[in-house]
C-alpha cells in the first residue's frame, strides 16, 4: 500500500504554508516554491477544498473559502463510482471512463483522501499507482 492519505496530506500543508507566506499566486509559482509535481499540487488542491481552505480567483490560487466544492466535489462523486465499479484503477483509466482530465483527477483524489475513501497501492512492474475504495 501506499500511504497516499499522509503523503496528500503533507502536499496540502506544503501548499497551505506556501499560500499563507506569501499570498496568492499561481500554481506555477505554488509548484515552484513547493517543488511538488503538478499531480502533487492537484490533490493537494482537492484535500485543501474539501477543507473548504482554498479558492482561485482568475488562475491564482489563495487561501479562503473554497469555491472549486463544486467542481472537485461533483468529479470526486464520479471518480468514487468508477472505483466502486472497478476496484483497481489507474489514472489513465480513471480519466478515460470519466472524461475528466487527469489534474482533475488529481483533485478529486485528493477530496477523496480527505475524506478517507481510497487507497493506493503501487504496482511495481508497471510502476504505476492504482487506486481503490476503502
Amino acid at each position: 500500500m501506499v500511504d497516499i492519505i499522509n503523503s496528500f496530506g503533507k502536499n496540502a500543508g506544503k501548499v497551505w504554508r506556501t499560500l499563507d507566506s506569501n499570498g496568492p499566486l499561481p500554481e506555477d509559482k505554488v509548484t515552484k516554491k513547493t517543488s511538488l509535481k503538478k499531480d502533487d499540487f492537484y490533490s493537494a488542491v482537492g484535500w485543501l477544498a474539501r477543507e473548504n481552505k482554498i479558492c482561485i480567483d482568475g488562475g491564482t490560487y489563495k487561501l479562503g473559502k473554497t469555491n472549486l466544492a463544486s467542481k472537485i466535489g461533483k468529479d470526486a462523486g464520479m471518480v468514487w463510482k468508477v472505483l466502486d465499479i472497478w476496484e483497481d484503477a489507474g489514472i489513465k483509466s480513471i480519466s478515460r471512463l470519466t472524461h475528466i482530465d487527469e489534474k482533475e483527477i488529481y483533485s478529486a483524489l485528493g477530496w477523496l483522501a480527505r475524506e478517507d475513501k481510497i487507497d493506493a497501492r503501487l504496482n511495481k512492474q508497471k510502476n504505476l499507482i492504482k487506486y481503490q475504495l476503502k
